[in-house]
């Protein structure tokens, strides 16, 4: 009885779930010192939130040496429920450094927000988004996407007696209740057909899994994958996303776009790439279309926003993810005919290109908002003449979304991504990659020149004297920054796009 007892006690790898581990309890940590910390000593609960991420992303370097597991199955050391492998890594560290920009972006926020329960909330969320990645049991991978999701529900919803915060908050919940329900529904089906959860363990029972439940699984694989569409806001279940953007802070609403975003992206390669392998020819050409039709919703619903529109930039950036969701597909999509490993590589290439210039570009709108809280594109004509860096910025970021000079980093990515949909012989998503590409750059274009161009007889709000916050400056500084460096060695994304990371 001893020598059994013996054999199913594990050793955890603490050193491996240390950057999701450092971010919860630093989580912790702010909720109690929340309850005894005067308000006017409130402000050390920033250090403490900032801290615990700059802990967490220096708790990847121990990891870089090599692949480690834990909670892995006694009788099956393969099938392991944490894994840290470079996948895990590179998302890991997209999402602790957007969860770093966005808590920089919140610090100018927090008059009109709970200081406490903001800074628990996002590092909640943050915990989960670092879990996600190294999650290899469908078990492990829905409650991170949960524990990613919830906290961002209150987020939403924080600013009291706002009334667009509110049914933002009620939009986002009642579609990601659906997506739960739906993935679950997968999963469920999934697990019957196999007897198994763990991904590596499912992908071989989908390969000889008995033909009386070949439909079953196949329907199961179907569900979990549009489970994960609610989640990423793919078109045609999209249309919680401008209002949520419009309604939330705008520090989260570029949480959400980045973080959130990277999350669900990750668990969505998981499952298609590695469990649900043997049903490409279900899931592949699904996410093709999921792909062409999301970034043609996205682009076209930026394209005909109106200028004087209240919040017209935010609605435009909130249309403007949904399309750069589309291009994240491509690569996913071509994974189910050619090389996956190439394919995840282009895909966390393009990632980490839109989390840097995306976020600039919601700390540039964070600054217009200060002083134009309705926050119009036309609030940003002229920008230039009273914020010249801001505005400088602002125009890069747009450029590097766009494609185009200067911003060289976005141009490269977007041909990575064009080229995986042509080495997977899907000419006409590359041909409606095209199309669209072309259609963002009149809005991107269009915003851009608002930017240098003079004031109208009313000096615009955003031009009136009022400096950045040291936190918020930095923010934009440190995506403008990241920018430029990847913009003066592009290759780097090209060779990133071709390395092995599953």
């Amino acid at each position: 009885m001893s020598t059994l007892a013996t054999s199913v006690v594990q050793s955890v790898d603490w050193a491996a779930i240390a950057p999701p581990g450092i971010v919860a309890a630093a989580a912790l940590v702010v909720l109690v010192a929340d309850l005894f910390l005067p308000e006017g000593r409130k402000q050390a609960l920033v250090g403490i939130t900032l801290g615990g991420l700059v802990l967490a992303g220096l708790s990847l370097l121990p990891l870089l040496d090599g692949d480690r597991s834990t909670f892995c199955l006694v009788g099956s050391p393969a099938d392991c429920s944490y894994v840290a492998d470079r996948f895990t890594l590179v998302v890991q560290l997209l999402v602790l450094a957007g969860a770093l920009v966005a808590a920089l972006l919140s610090v100018h926020t927090l008059d009109e927000l709970p200081a406490g329960e903001f800074w628990f909330l996002l590092l909640s969320s943050a915990s989960g988004a670092a879990l996600l990645p190294a999650s290899r049991d469908l078990a492990t991978l829905v409650i991170a996407l949960e524990v990613t999701t919830l906290p961002s529900f209150a987020l939403v919803g924080l600013r009291r007696g706002d009334r667009l915060s509110s049914e933002a908050a009620l939009k986002f919940f009642l579609s990601s209740v659906a997506a739960t329900a739906v993935t679950l529904l997968g999963v469920s089906f999934v697990y019957a057909a196999t007897g198994t959860l763990h991904l590596e363990a499912m992908a071989k029972g989908l390969q000889g899994v008995d033909p009386r439940l070949d439909t079953l699984a196949a329907a199961g694989a179907a569900l979990t994958v549009v489970g994960f569409a609610f989640k990423l806001a793919v078109a045609p279940f999209h249309f919680w996303v401008p209002d949520t953007y419009t309604g939330a802070p705008l520090p989260v609403a570029g949480y959400l776009s980045v973080v959130g975003k990277a999350a669900g992206f990750a668990g969505l390669i998981l499952v298609t790439v590695v469990a649900f392998r043997p049903y490409a020819h279900v899931w592949g050409p699904a996410v093709a279309v999921l792909a062409a039709l999301t970034m043609t919703v996205g682009n076209v619903g930026a394209l005909v926003q109106r200028p004087d529109r209240p919040r017209s930039a935010v609605r435009l950036l909130a249309w403007s993810s949904i399309g750069q969701a589309g291009y994240l597909l491509v690569p996913i999509a071509a994974a189910a005919y050619t090389d996956p490993d190439r394919q995840v590589g282009t895909t966390l290439a393009y990632a980490l290109m839109y989390a840097a210039v995306n976020l600039g570009a919601f700390g540039v709108a964070a600054l217009v908002g200060r002083t134009a809280p309705q926050n119009r594109l036309t609030d940003y004509r002229g920008l230039h003449g009273g914020h010249p860096l801001a505005a400088l910025a602002m125009a890069f970021f747009l450029l590097c979304l766009a494609g185009l000079p200067p911003g060289v980093i976005g141009l490269f990515a977007k041909v990575a991504v064009f080229s995986s949909a042509v080495d997977a012989g899907l000419g006409w998503l590359a041909a409606v990659m095209a199309v669209n590409v072309v259609i963002a750059l009149v809005y991107y274009l269009r915003w851009t020149v608002l930017l240098f161009a003079k004031p109208g007889t009313e000096p615009a709000a955003a031009a009136r004297p009022s400096g950045p916050s040291r936190p918020l400056g930095a923010a934009i500084a440190l995506t403008a920054v990241v920018g430029i460096v990847l913009s003066g060695a592009p290759q780097l994304v090209l060779r990133f796009a071709s390395a092995t990371l599953l």
